[in-house]
């Protein structure tokens, strides 16, 4: 669609497919169905019916056979010749005072994923006869998308195919002169600013976005990491400036942050937060008034919104809505309509309609139906009728099956359909509500090449077209095309073919509807044709009032509707004349009294089955308004809320309204603290912003204390001061207790958080001994750098094991059973940043050590560094096997980190020559001795029992001699 990204998409080879010119000026890309033959005998047929056989019964009396057959229409036809191969268009008419129409065909080769040729062609007699272009834009330019500016049906942007060259070419003149220029980027899509014509934001493959305010002669770079789709153009009156956007762009970890900036100075001293934390990615939406974010709290999605650009706020759902997923319906007449997926819903949505802030949000329907979207969008089940406000139609699932209901008021009420009292042949039609009713297939197609299952215009209110079953629920078989004419309380059967329906026909012919083209194949591998058919014959004069009669909008007979008697003008039976540019079908209103019926549940409140709204069993009415942190009075509600478009007078107004109070004076309740990024983590030395809210006690007597647990605290004198939050820097790392306080002469709340300070871990080093006795505990130890980061987690495994052994501690004792080689691995974790150490050491069941230390000058040549120990180590082994004789084998040397520099030797036993030879350096370790401890022990009691022996005999001798 003009002046919205347009997105990429690729039809079928040979598809045929019908676009009618008419009073919206689009330029859009083929994407019908995958049966391509089908398809094109479908459209075939649908150009041989006749006009009358389409034309709705406006006056309930069929047309007469005579003027059928005055229906003479005139039409031509023209081959676009050396275009065979191509499976894909482009289609753009001008629009008013303009018979130039522009169509782009192309081959798109699925296999490759690119355009290899396209063809560009102009007519300038509303496509009687069209001109090959080729010529004018390069014969070896290959063209890839075709774009116009939305307020300038003049100017118009080719895109050629970045793979063979990067340019765009421009025209000024509709399409007659064209002027290349070169691109230093790759365009993935297109935002038109809705008023400057000269204004576009580009966006590229590598998520930079770029800015021309010369209609794409001229780029500049706004910023990059920005997200697809997830940028805006601002709105005069609601934003600052004019040349203004608005940016959701990619940091790190998988978190986003909305920011905005004057789009031709968009560095870091230019842009602005409007929400100082982090957001969850691919969540920024702007959209009229309101802008919806979504923050991370807790491990939590929720959703905030801003409206008319003040601060941002959580949206109030009822207590136990608890969001799967959330889609933004629409911001019309100063109200949301939201589609939410509860926690217990998979295939259906509840709908669900706020106050005119976007803040506080009460049930709509229930169980909406929903489906995947061909994008991977989500499609709900809503319809809104053009041309007259607050009638929707919505497929709702009841007991397992799908129902189709409407409503007039927004929501407020809803009904089943009644179905036609006749079907297509004239038999009566036996369906009883609420066992059976008529049922309508939704979904509308964003393509205008495609068919949609329902249609209504804005220029013809109260006709909707759609295709549907008569039944006790909606089903995919014997399916009939329906018309209304009164917005939906009667309904008719015009067809049983389960014909496709097109939006772009216009019912009441205008100026600017006159004349359509068609345009596709005859044939699977015929040329394209394309087919104009001018209606103008067809019509006797202009319009004028007495060709109108007027019909009043109703519901089952109830004309008091959104608070006013709504009156239409529709063209009588059997007129044929023609509207002239500026002629519209005039609508009067009365405003009527007001009453119950005008009135919807407050939030908090619920529906009763005598039609009141009573407070849920959830909900405690309280100062909910955010009046009372300014002022001294506020509206309190009484469980009744009239829709904004509700345009009722006086009557029972006063009875439901809300009415003016003093704010009464509260304790604090409800106090909440948080940080702007959802986390309870924060950086040393980085600004952590925290958000107050209140729920009761916004008086301006209220004061905020925010305690930041380092020795600081700020007060401030009203909540409204701190609507940006509050912001601190801490020095230290540690974990904090941070507290607010809210306080006035009736009482206080308080709340508290823990903050976690840290900073960047840089490396962890685990300290163990190189060797160490079977079945003897052993001190392992970790060093950090920098030695103070925080709370970090440890994780430590031992040999082969999956599991770790996790502490809040560094240091740790274990004991190995066996003996040999063993490998211990550590880990340090804190925040999003691991480090990882390891050793390897040998176990004995006995081996000497002893110290040894080296002259002063060797801290000197010290680095610090694992390798320069080990080689160390390699020398001082080296050296000690040849003054001592011991076996290589037999000495270990280990460096001992840090300083002074010391080494520790290890002497272990010799293993047996029969062994086998062991794995890596200390392999030779898992070998069996050459001589056990049993032999040692032996030997040890037979040389005490010798000494003792000795002793004894010596012991007797003397006293011998004494005696």
């Amino acid at each position: 669609v003009l002046g919205n990204t347009c997105p990429r998409t690729a039809a079928p080879p040979h598809s045929a497919f019908t676009h009618f010119i008419s009073g919206k000026n689009n330029t859009n890309e083929s994407d019908p169905g995958n049966d391509e033959e089908s398809w094109a005998r479908t459209r075939s047929e649908r150009s041989a019916e006749t006009w009358s056989e389409f034309r709705p019964d406006i006056g309930g009396e069929d047309a007469s056979a005579q003027d059928q057959d005055q229906f003479l229409l005139t039409s031509s036809t023209f081959a676009l010749s050396e275009d065979t191969a191509h499976n894909q268009a482009m289609v753009h008419w001008s629009g008013q005072n303009s018979s130039v129409i522009l169509m782009l065909t192309k081959f798109y080769d699925f296999n490759t994923g690119r355009v290899t040729e396209s063809s560009l062609w102009r007519s300038t007699d509303y496509g009687t006869t069209y001109e090959k272009l080729n010529e004018k834009v390069g014969m070896k330019t290959i063209l890839s998308y075709l774009y116009v500016s939305p307020n300038n049906k003049r100017k118009i942007m080719l895109l050629t195919d970045p793979e063979v060259e990067s340019s765009l070419l421009i025209s000024l003149d509709e399409g007659a002169s064209y002027q290349k220029h070169s691109l230093a980027f790759d365009i993935l899509s297109l935002l038109f600013h809705p008023e400057q014509e000269d204004w576009i934001l580009a966006y590229s493959h590598d998520q930079k976005l770029y800015v021309s305010v010369e209609f794409g002669q001229k780029w500049q770079l706004v910023h990059d990491s920005v997200v697809p789709n997830r940028f805006y153009w601002s709105r005069l009156g609601l934003d600052k400036e004019q040349g203004m956007i608005h940016l959701e762009i990619s940091v790190s970890d998988g978190r986003s942050q909305y920011i905005t900036c004057k789009l031709q100075n968009c560095s870091d001293g230019n842009k602005s937060k409007p929400f100082p934390g982090f957001i969850i990615p691919n969540s920024l939406v702007v959209q009229d008034e309101y802008v919806f974010i979504q923050v991370p709290v807790g491990g939590q999605s929720v959703h905030y919104v801003s409206y008319k650009r003040n601060p941002f706020y959580p949206m109030k759902l009822p207590k136990y809505t608890l969001p799967k997923d959330l889609q933004i319906i629409s911001t019309d007449d100063n109200q949301v309509v939201a589609a939410i997926q509860d926690w217990h819903q998979n295939d259906s949505y509840n709908l669900y309609m706020s106050e005119s802030r976007g803040l506080f949000f009460t049930l709509m329907l229930e169980d909406v139906m929903s489906s995947g979207g061909p994008e991977g969008n989500i499609m709900i089940d809503l319809y809104e009728v053009a041309g007259i406000k607050g009638v929707f139609l919505s497929n709702k699932v009841v007991e397992n099956q799908v129902k189709t209901y409407i409503t007039y008021n927004k929501g407020r009420d809803w009904r089943l359909l009644q179905a036609p009292e006749t079907d297509l042949q004239g038999n009566k039609v036996y369906c009883e509500q609420p066992f059976c009713s008529l049922h309508l297939h939704l979904h509308v197609s964003e393509n205008p090449y495609t068919s949609g299952n329902i249609v209504s215009k804005d220029s013809a209110p109260g006709i909707i077209i759609a295709s549907g079953v008569i039944g006790s629920e909606l089903t995919n078989t014997n399916i009939s095309i329906f018309i209304t004419s009164d917005a939906g309380n009667t309904w008719r059967e015009v067809s049983n073919n389960n014909r496709n329906i097109y939006d772009n026909r216009s019912w009441e012919p205008g100026e600017d509807t006159l004349i359509m083209t068609i345009f596709g194949h005859f044939s699977h591998r015929s040329e394209w044709q394309l087919v104009k058919i001018d209606f103008r014959s067809i019509f006797q004069h202009r319009c004028i009032p007495d060709d109108y009669e007027t019909w009043q909008l109703h519901n089952e007979g109830e004309v008091c509707i959104m608070g006013m008697k709504r009156f239409f003008q529709k063209l009588k039976a059997n007129v044929r004349c023609v509207k002239a540019r500026d002629q519209y079908s005039s609508q009067m209103s009365d405003s009527c009294p007001c009453a119950e019926a005008d009135f919807e549940c407050d939030y908090g409140f619920e529906r009763q089955i005598d039609g009141s709204c009573s407070p849920a069993f959830w909900f405690v009415p309280s100062v909910t308004s955010r009046d009372c942190v300014t002022g001294d009075s506020f509206l309190n509600t009484t469980g009744y809320r009239k829709a904004f478009s509700n345009n009722c007078t006086e009557g029972a107004l006063l009875k439901y309204s809300p009415r003016r109070q003093k704010c009464p004076s509260r304790a604090p309740r409800g106090l909440q603290l948080l940080t702007s990024e959802g986390t309870l983590v924060a950086t040393l030395g980085r600004n952590v912003t925290f958000l107050v809210f209140l729920e009761e006690g916004l008086g301006s007597m209220t004061s905020i204390t925010v305690d930041f647990g380092d020795g600081t605290a700020i007060s401030y004198v009203n909540i409204s001061s701190i609507d940006d939050g509050v912001k601190h820097i801490y020095s230290k790392v540690g974990i904090y207790q941070v507290s607010a306080t809210a306080s006035n002469t009736l009482g206080f709340d308080k709340v508290f958080l823990y903050l976690h300070v840290s900073c960047q871990l840089e490396q962890i080093q685990l300290s163990a001994p190189s060797v160490v006795v079977k079945n003897k505990a052993v001190n392992l130890t970790t060093v950090l750098r920098p030695s103070n980061v925080g709370t970090v987690t440890y994780y430590w495994w031992f040999d082969n094991k999956t599991e770790p052994i996790v502490t809040l501690d560094g240091a740790m004792s274990f004991t190995f059973s066996k003996k040999g080689s063993h490998t211990i691995t550590v880990q340090a974790a804190i925040d999003n940043t691991v480090h990882q150490d390891h050793i390897k050491l040998a176990v004995y069941d006995y081996f000497h050590s002893h110290v040894l230390a080296f002259s002063s000058n060797m801290d000197d040549l010290n680095p610090g560094m694992p390798e320069w120990r080990e080689d160390i180590g390699r020398v001082v082994k080296r050296c000690m096997v040849q003054a001592t004789g011991i076996s290589e084998e037999q000495i270990l040397v280990t460096l001992l980190p840090g300083l002074p520099t010391t080494a520790e030797l290890f002497i272990v036993p010799e293993r047996r020559s029969t062994d086998k030879a062991g794995d890596g350096k200390l392999s030779h370790l898992d070998q069996p001795w050459a001589f056990t401890y049993e032999i040692i022990i032996i030997i040890i009691i037979i040389i005490i029992i010798i000494i003792i022996i000795i002793i004894i005999i010596i012991m007797l001798s003397k006293d011998k001699a004494l005696a």
